[in-house]
């Protein structure tokens, strides 16, 4: 698809990584070692890095996609999911990066 694509072990790598400023989109599972991806996802707004964030999870509690979506999150992916619905969502993120809002 022509995407530029990193890869972190963990929320606390990807943070502490160069490629932080220069992300236009995150995917993350919301169970991840250490910090959660919905941990990630307020630091993220807490230190005004409002890049857009598509969540996948294996356990879908629809308390936690309610936080997620609340926060912002573009996407709430269940496992498995396919190809195109991930996809989609990656389009609709790098859309709202594009197209911040108050910008219409």
């Amino acid at each position: 698809m022509g995407f530029s694509v990193y890869a972190f072990a963990s929320a606390q790598e990807f943070l502490s990584s160069p490629q932080l400023r220069e992300t236009s989109c995150v995917i993350a599972d919301v169970q991840m070692p250490g910090m959660s991806g919905v941990e990630m996802q307020e630091y993220l707004i807490a230190h005004d890095h409002g890049m857009p964030i598509i969540f996948i999870t294996a356990f879908p509690h629809e308390r936690i996609r309610e936080r997620a979506m609340k926060a912002g999150a573009i996407c709430f992916l269940s496992k498995p999911f396919d190809e195109p619905q991930l996809l989609e969502c990656v389009q609709r993120a790098l859309q709202s990066a594009a197209d911040p809002p108050g910008t219409e």
